[in-house]
């Protein structure tokens, strides 16, 4: 992109200035004592030049928005024509308590939804199950049955919003129960817009929250993919999730590079599948946090961009422009947020959202300041979303679309990303490919390794955390903290125990008998999903039944 005699002069310049105004300044103020490094440990140097980037092609490597491979952006007007989907995740306690806070987001301006559910829900479990005791609606709803899906969007038209649900292992059963729902407010499924984030591998490699062996795990997901590609072409059967490696510990490096990885294993298994690319790839979305180093994380959504774009096309063959395209939605940092001095959350999370914005997201959740302490306060979840509202209307940041793009630190960057990514793509097919990587528990080393350095480096004050091991102070809380309905558990028992009276038992048995024959062989098993959730079985009873089937994975001891 530069003249060869420019850079040669250039590059005799820098040494000049190394030499002469540089040495000067630092003896008369020394630099800070300070790391002068990204989070992923990446060392940053004191000025960029176009020495940084002087073999970048501006055509192959960035091209113009909305135009392969989409390192400024997948549409050509960026934020000019539509802003990001502001989808606030919700959920706690019952079905009722969430619902009122969905409409509460609603007025409040909150465009899309996203449901974040218990753990006995995202374990297969329902509220009454022994396993489930003292855990409901802790971290977010329970949601048993058809019956409290219906009760979760009561009054909410599912035709006129867009919406987001984080489960993984139950994800197809929790989608029939979403288009079960649907059915009956007489929407058409082909109606029905949203996510489901279904990525079991990360769930393997980070979060732990799995219930079958990797090898049914993945069979489930292509059957989503090959369901919803047919019946609902605006749905995303898969949100492929980086989000979870970082809170487990993950460098932004890492988040990128083993995110990507995962993508392409779906790829693989769908074409095993028979399943067309160019049918099927469109609706693959992805989901990235957003930590607090701001340029690194644009650099690393702008090199995600890029990378899909080169595998789709090159490596899979798409031919359709939109199989190339990463969507994406982001979360600011949970991991980030502390219990200390709460009310810095707000400042965090706001410089998190706008990297979110600069690196061209397509759908934003804010965490709010109490987070650490509660489930969020109305307060302190309209304050979150407000941040939004003020970054897309206030600041002028969406009048231009990549507007970091050409600088040669984030240029550099993004270059310094999509290598260390490419460099763990061939030490994972080293290793076998990602599910042999599950098992020899690559990805979890990685991911502890970089999670036990971090923590050091602020033990050791290396790295500031304000309010934990800098400017601490002794300030009482100030901020409101979520109460939930004490009475909500003994209603949610009570409804399931009159659901299974009431409801018709033998074609409860009948659908989950043909569930089992479906799982037992090669079926998709979508339709006899949805046949159990529109005969009222439970979650439970659902997953029981392919547990039968497919059997409980338990990770191996590694060493």
């Amino acid at each position: 992109m530069y003249h060869p005699k420019k850079i040669a002069a250039l590059r005799a310049e820098q040494e000049r200035w190394a030499t002469t105004a540089l040495p000067q300044t630092l003896a008369r103020q020394p630099e800070r004592q300070e790391q002068f490094s990204t989070r992923s440990g990446r060392p940053v140097q004191c000025v960029y030049t176009p020495l940084d980037v002087a073999d970048l092609d501006y055509s192959a490597d960035l091209g113009f928005p909305g135009e392969y491979p989409f390192t400024r952006g997948i549409h050509a007007t960026g934020y000019r024509g539509r802003l990001w989907t502001m989808r606030m995740f919700a959920g706690f306690g019952t079905a009722e308590e969430t619902n009122a806070r969905y409409k509460y987001l609603l007025a409040q301006g909150n465009m899309g939804l996203s449901v974040a559910f218990d753990l006995p829900t995202l374990m297969g479990y329902d509220t009454d199950a022994p396993e489930a005791l003292g855990e409901f609606g802790k971290c977010g709803v329970a949601v048993s049955s058809l019956q409290d899906m219906e009760i979760l969007f009561d009054g909410i038209p599912l035709d006129q919003v867009s919406t987001s649900m984080t489960i993984n292992s139950p994800a197809a059963a929790l989608w029939a129960f979403y288009i079960a729902t649907a059915e009956r407010q007489g929407v058409p499924i082909s109606a029905l817009r949203g996510t489901i984030q279904n990525d079991i591998l990360k769930e393997y490699q980070a979060q732990k929250e799995y219930i079958f062996p990797p090898e049914p795990s993945m069979r489930l997901v292509i059957d989503t993919i090959e369901f919803g590609t047919q019946y609902l072409p605006q749905w995303n059967p898969i949100s492929i999730s980086g989000y979870h490696i970082r809170e487990a510990g993950a460098t932004a490096a890492q988040e990128l590079a083993f995110t990507l990885a995962n993508g392409m294993e779906y790829v693989r298994w769908a074409l095993r599948r028979g399943l067309d690319i160019d049918e099927f790839a469109p609706r693959l979305s992805f989901f990235f946090n957003v930590h607090s180093d701001f340029f690194e994380e644009i650099a690393k959504l702008r090199a995600a961009r890029r990378i899909w774009a080169r595998e789709m096309r090159h490596t899979f063959g798409a031919r359709n422009p939109r199989s190339w395209l990463m969507r994406f939605h982001t979360q600011t940092a949970g991991v980030s947020l502390t219990a200390q001095q709460p009310e810095n959350n707000i400042v965090r999370v706001a410089l998190q959202a706008l990297a979110a914005v600069l690196g061209g997201a397509q759908s934003l959740h804010t965490n709010s300041m109490d987070e650490a302490l509660a489930l969020p306060s109305e307060q302190a979840v309209t304050i979150a979303l407000r941040t939004q509202q003020i970054i897309a209307h206030e600041t002028s940041v969406t009048n231009t679309v990549d507007p970091l793009g050409g600088s040669f630190y984030v240029e550099r960057l993004t270059n310094e990303l999509e290598e260390e990514a490419y460099a763990t793509f061939r030490r994972i097919e080293e290793l076998g490919g990602v599910l042999a990587c599950v098992e020899n528990g690559f990805f979890q080393q990685e991911i502890a390794d970089s999670a036990h350095r971090f923590q050091r480096e602020i033990d050791t004050g290396e790295r500031v955390i304000v309010g934990v091991n800098a400017f601490q102070g002794d300030e009482p809380l100030r901020i409101p903290l979520l109460a939930m309905d004490p009475q909500g558990y003994e209603r949610q028992v009570a409804r399931l125990e009159a659901l299974r009276k009431s409801r018709d038992g033998a074609a409860v048995e009948r659908a989950l008998d043909g569930l089992r024959q479906a799982a037992q062989g090669t079926e998709n098993v979508m339709p006899h999903l949805l046949a159990a959730a529109r005969a009222y079985a439970t979650l439970g009873e659902i997953m029981d039944a392919l547990r039968e089937v497919f059997g409980v994975y338990r990770e191996p001891l590694i060493v």
